[in-house]
């Protein structure tokens, strides 16, 4: 399938690709801000993925590059930073309006480290109120829009780091995902979303240091790239507990010499766990029968989900207890009201209920490693039906199942969250109505490299995506 691009070429390239130019000296940082800049100007009135740029800080970071400063994995490449992550001088509001002048001092240490490496903030992209809720909108920026149809969403919270990816406004973003707020925007937008390992790609926040539910991790438009960001995230970082170091050898060294997966396990819905629509199921089925054309053995196999919902609920809860639900009222009066029900479920839970939760996760990581063991990934659904319209901040059913709580329909992306296994999304194919679709990939313990290189073969044999689009 063929999409209009008319965009500059250089916003077309891969980030492997773009890298390795800049790395040999045939386009400079600063060519690469001018074209990025150029394509923002261009889409950002349809789709509203960046609403904050920063192309004069951007600049100044190039030139230091130029002159001679170390740079390493991405050697200058301009990437966007999700709303939720501090950048040192450049506007950050999470999305809510008690913070919609909010100029920090310090950057996320994750920001710092990204930057070290190569990495240049060309701009803040746009996410629901504190990451709160699967469709991108606020009320500072407003609503995000799909690129391949402006009247659906795009998926959240990472909506604007997807969405501005899909277009080809920046070659890498980065994203954070508690909920699947990595993998959801991914799958509805055609792009790649990984959710590491807790402490992979940085830590929680510095009010929740130890907290792996939300976490930060790489988007980008096709595998190879996925992995080449990765290796700028990943690594050891003493403000941040949980993180540790990087692999002696690099995920993209990695994927490039990975073959097609041997087995995979394959859940179509955890067993009845979540409701699929039968277009969904389709479209996950069809991209098994084609990784078997690679000579891969294929497995279905439930996950034993009792109990899960319940303790990814708890876990949430408190987490955001004690993240947006310990701000001050003056900000908190602002929340929306699925945010504001967010923080006062966490306010009420019972030491017996969070207890339980932490137990129970505790026995499922058993249980996980024993239905993953001899498989190179289980592929299940991101979530069982296809983008909505923009309005519509969540479906009240799916598949003709009741989802009345805004986290009933994101219920697959909570096995992963709650065990802290690295999971991503990679495309599929589209939906009758030409919207994307994506699978999830969930991997073993620490196994970033295995999901990626069952990714990497399902794209192989996927075809209508990698190459940014014009938003229509």
């Amino acid at each position: 399938m063929t999409h209009d691009y008319t965009g500059p070429e250089l916003c077309a390239l891969s980030a492997v690709e773009a890298v390795g130019l800049l790395e040999r000296g045939e386009v400079s940082p600063s060519e690469m801000i001018e074209a990025a800049m150029a394509r923002i100007e261009a889409v950002e009135p349809k789709i509203n993925a960046m609403p904050t740029t920063c192309a004069e800080r951007a600049k100044a970071m190039a030139s230091k590059l130029e002159r001679g400063g170390e740079a390493t994995w991405l050697a200058g490449l301009p990437i966007a930073i999700k709303d939720l992550s501090p950048v040192a001088g450049v506007r950050t509001t999470w999305g809510t309006k008690a913070f919609a002048d909010f100029v920090p001092e310090e950057s996320d240490p994750l920001v710092e480290m990204m930057e070290r490496r190569g990495g240049v903030v060309i701009g803040k992209t746009n996410t629901p109120e504190m990451g709160a809720g699967a469709n991108t909108f606020n009320d500072v920026f407003g609503r995000t829009r799909n690129p391949w149809n402006v009247r659906l969403n795009p998926g959240g919270s990472s909506g604007g780091a997807a969405a501005a990816l899909a277009t080809g406004e920046v070659w890498l973003a980065h994203g954070s995902d508690m909920g699947g707020s990595l993998r959801t925007p991914a799958a509805y937008c055609g792009v790649v979303g990984l959710r590491p390992t807790p402490g992979r790609c940085g830590g929680g926040g510095k009010d929740n240091a130890f907290s792996g539910l939300g976490l930060s991790g790489p988007m980008a438009r096709n595998v190879e790239d996925c992995a080449l960001f990765l290796d700028a995230m990943a690594g050891s970082e003493p403000r941040q507990p949980l993180t540790f170091d990087a692999p002696a050898e690099s995920f993209l060294s990695q994927v490039r010499r990975a073959g097609p997966p041997k087995r995979v396990a394959f859940s179509a819905d955890f067993g009845g766990f979540g409701p699929v629509t039968k277009e969904v199921r389709d479209l996950m089925a069809a991209a098994m029968r084609r990784l078997e054309g690679l000579g891969t053995v294929v497995e279905e196999r439930d996950p034993n989900v009792e109990g899960l919902l319940e303790t990814n609920m708890a876990l949430r809860g408190l987490s955001f207890a004690i993240g947006p639900g310990s701000l001050p009222e003056e900000v908190r009066r602002h929340f929306k009201k699925t945010l504001q029900d967010n923080c006062a479920f966490g306010e009420a839970l019972t030491l017996p209920e969070i207890v339980k939760a932490e137990r129970h996760r505790s026995a499922m990581v058993l249980e996980m490693e024993r239905l993953t063991r001899g498989f190179d990934a289980l592929a299940c659904p991101v979530v069982g039906l296809g983008p909505l319209d923009s309005e519509v901040e969540f479906p009240t059913e799916v598949d003709g199942a009741p989802t009345p709580h805004y986290m009933d329909w994101l219920r697959f992306s909570h096995l992963a969250s709650t065990l802290g296994l690295p999971a991503m999304s990679v495309p599929i194919g589209f939906t009758a109505s030409g919207a994307p679709m994506g699978i999830q990939l969930i991997g073993r313990h620490r196994d970033e490299a295995g999901i990626l290189a069952v990714a990497k073969a399902i794209e192989s044999v996927t075809e209508g995506f990698g190459r940014p689009i014009d938003p229509r």
